[in-house]
């Protein structure tokens, strides 16, 4: 009976506590059974343990038996190689892992030595593994550090960087578990898109994903491109421009909306910028049409874009900040020309422009694998949109020891400087107790003020943003020493516990006595997933600590989100509002941003989804054409007295295969960018198609389907007329005389902003915002 009750308790604890997510409690019986096994393991050699985990390839056993021999041999590697003996929750993790889940394990529980021993259960299995981090740092750092208990279970391990050169790269893949971050992941498949040489593909079939900070990478980052781009020559017109428009001036000849997205010319600012182009053009007619972009993007930059705030300013280059992460965004770039125009702002050396070749979203990339799992801090908070897009269920698991953090009431002001004064000064009154204390900032700019500030007052600070991201790790290392303070702008995803007493743990006992850590948030993030991962850095593994957020009313989470702000809320002399309509204001603004990003990701995937299908039918062929005969078929059957004379002049049956099929595969390629360049074009203008009454979506498909169609009858004629056109030689084909001229520079990064968005659709979401709000 009282276990009866204990089941229903749980169940209803999770049902009320936990939407979303599912229980785990089928496995837990496994874990005593483990326990069993580790006085048998410990009597074998290291060479004994690597030969059982080896039977296991031969599939002996199956179901539970296999899980629990899977944990048992874990665990017992992990002892003997990292002299640490897996906790019962870090198998349930494992378990949850190797059932198909992403399992949500609070800060400091141990996911990576979870997720280790998931990889290696599958790599056990027979299947290739990825594991897929955040960073490059994550990658390198956890193959390394897991990689002595891969050695005992007798599984292969490698990691990716972007360091890497294409063998490194293969070799790496070769192994059966690989650690890379998502998007040197990403890029690598959109190089091999690209390759005219099966030896040159570095990645093999997609089996089985195992997403670090899965929140981040399924969610935050599912939208976000990645890009494939070969370059083309830049122009200077983009510094005149900027030129331009850096003298204009905010409500004379510019305007901005309240949520700062777009920026458009006053009837007075196009009048100075068409004087200042010539006097002889009009920007909105045939004679100034050419010109209208590149203003449009400089104003953008000029209007919309902060230094120190969406980018800095680095050894001479633009560099993006992650708004997600707090730190340079590596080989992040702004799309059309908006790149470009930023450089041009700041005045630093241009970087090469290029057309797109190919790219992928995160979401479409992890969709290649036929199983995805995944482990984080704050997935319960996902749980909806982890099924709807990924058909995923959340696992829960309990923490090893339990959480005592005390989670203060946010403290709520007026105005950010009346926030920013009570923020010192809780610095200055915690500082005095000898506690570590980590301030959370939004962004580069507030972290350095904060820092400026504190020095004022002679409190010494380690600031921790995009500007030194690469000491991060040492600086994370000692944030929970007696007395330190660290600043650091959005931890999530940093991936590196903070112990008290410093890296080595020496002063321990110490802090904990003094309280352990205290977290301080100086605003609310645009999601609730983040703050719980600002306050997750403190009460590691049942240490004590506590959190608190200070927000406003004039944060920019609610002028974007909430600006109407409710009457009769009084302050207290400091500014400080203690009135529950405020914290009711900030929960709703947040809740208003969790809803556009959600909106923004499926109206995204709405659009990328026939992409992604046009795609894998157009990669069937390609592939094809990569490994077979078929392009040197193709030309023979199309143009039968050409291809005889290259044939009669190479006299290689391989040379010439390779020669028509690197014209066949230019084609292709050069067709999908058109193709995809045409997609760009049709979607930033078919929400015009509402006004019509017809459906954006349904228009873009009719628009889209029968130009894909045209793909690969078309690149088969251009290969002919290729063929007919090229002078052949005892060589063959002089293939860049014959216009097979591919990209003599390509590079891969990201796009920053959302590329399915439209000033339209952003008129709806306010209209339909201020509907609910009605």
């Amino acid at each position: 009976m009282a276990a009866l009750i204990s089941r229903v308790g749980k169940r209803l604890r999770r049902i009320i506590q936990r939407p979303g997510s599912i229980e785990l409690t089928r496995y837990e019986p496994l874990v005593p059974a483990i326990e069993k096994l580790e006085e048998e393991l410990k009597k074998l050699s290291d060479a004994e343990l690597t030969e059982r985990a080896g039977e296991l390839r031969e599939g002996g056993k199956s179901g539970d038996d296999e899980l629990i021999e899977i944990c048992a041999l874990g665990r017992e590697a992990a002892r003997r190689a990292l002299d640490e003996r897996a906790f019962d929750v870090q198998l349930l993790g494992a378990i949850g892992l190797l059932t198909g889940h992403v399992v949500q394990m609070d800060t400091g529980e141990g996911k990576t030595l979870a997720g280790a021993l998931a990889a290696a259960g599958y790599a056990l299995r027979g299947k290739r593994v990825h594991v897929v981090t955040v960073n490059d740092y994550l990658a390198r750092r956890d193959a390394e550090w897991m990689k002595p208990i891969y050695d005992l279970l007798g599984v292969s391990v490698g990691w990716i960087e972007p360091s890497h050169s294409r063998e490194e790269r293969k070799e790496a893949y070769s192994a059966e578990v690989t650690y890379g971050a998502v998007a040197e992941i990403g890029f690598d498949v959109l190089r091999d898109r690209l390759v005219t040489n099966v030896d040159d593909l570095v990645q093999r079939e997609p089996e089985i994903a195992i997403v670090d900070e899965a929140d981040s990478v399924l969610v935050d980052e599912a939208r976000v491109p990645l890009v494939m781009a070969g370059s083309i020559d830049h122009t200077d017109a983009d510094e005149e421009v900027a030129n331009i428009v850096r003298r204009l001036r905010l409500g004379l000849h510019y305007e901005t909306d309240s949520d700062g997205r777009n920026a458009w010319l006053t009837k007075a600012g196009a009048s100075v910028v068409e004087k200042a182009l010539g006097g002889d053009i009009n920007l909105y007619d045939e004679t100034g049409s050419d010109r209208l972009p590149a203003v449009n993007v400089a104003l953008h930059a000029h209007a919309l874009l902060t230094r120190d705030v969406d980018y800095i300013v680095r050894d001479g280059k633009v560099q993006l900040i992650n708004a997600a992460r707090g730190r340079v965004a590596e080989l992040q770039r702004w799309p059309d020309g908006l790149q470009a125009a930023v450089e041009a702002k700041e005045q630093v050396a241009a970087t090469d422009r290029g057309e797109i070749l190919d790219s992928i979203t995160v979401q479409a990339l992890l969709a290649r694998y036929p199983s995805v799992a995944g482990m984080t801090g704050t997935a319960v908070a996902v749980a909806e949109q982890l099924r709807e897009f990924y058909k995923l269920e959340v696992a829960v698991i309990p923490p090893n020891t339990e959480n005592i953090r005390e989670d203060q009431p946010d403290r709520i002001f007026a105005s950010p400087s009346q926030k920013l004064r009570a923020i010192e000064e809780e610095i200055r009154k915690v500082h005095e107790t000898g506690r570590p204390i980590l301030v959370g900032t939004q962004d580069v700019a507030e972290s350095e003020e904060l820092a400026e500030k504190l020095a004022k007052v002679d409190l010494e600070c380690v600031v921790l943003n995009a500007r030194n991201d690469a000491q991060e790790a040492s600086i994370i290392a000692d944030a929970g020493k007696k007395g330190a303070v660290t600043v650091s702008t959005q931890m999530a995803g940093r991936g590196t516990d903070i112990r008290l007493g410093g890296k080595d743990g020496a002063g321990r006992e110490e802090v904990a006595e003094l309280g352990g850590l205290h977290v301080i948030g100086t605003a609310r993030y645009p999601s609730s997933r983040l703050d719980g991962q600002l306050r997750g850095r403190s009460g590691r593994q049942g240490d004590p600590g506590s959190a608190v957020f200070f927000a406003s009313l004039n944060d920019e989470l609610v002028l974007s989100n909430a600006p109407d702000i409710p009457e009769g809320i009084d302050t207290d002399e400091n500014g400080e509002i203690t009135a529950d309509a405020a914290h009711r204001q900030i929960d709703h603004a947040q809740r208003v941003a969790e809803g556009v990003d959600l909106e923004i990701h499926r109206n995204t995937w709405r659009y990328t989804r026939l992409i992604e299908r046009q795609r894998g039918d157009l990669l069937k062929h390609r592939d094809e054409v990569l490994r077979t005969a078929l392009a040197a078929e193709g030309l023979e059957a199309d143009e039968p007295e050409k291809f005889k004379e290259l044939a009669e002049k190479v006299d290689d049956p391989a040379k010439v295969e390779q020669i028509c099929r690197e014209v066949l595969l230019y084609h292709i390629d050069q067709l999908w960018s058109d193709h995809l360049a045409y997609l760009t074009d049709v979607r930033e203008s078919i929400h015009l198609r509402a006004l019509a009454r017809e459906t954006p979506l349904d228009e873009f498909h009719r628009a889209a389907i029968p130009e894909f169609h045209k793909i690969i009858p078309e690149a088969a004629a251009r290969a002919a007329k290729t063929l007919v056109e090229a002078e052949i030689t005892d060589d063959g084909i002089d293939l860049a005389d014959a216009g097979v001229r591919r990209a003599n520079t390509t590079w891969t990064y990201l796009v920053h902003d959302n590329p399915f968005d439209s000033d339209f659709e952003q008129t709806l979401k306010k209209v339909r915002s201020m509907i609910k709000r009605k």
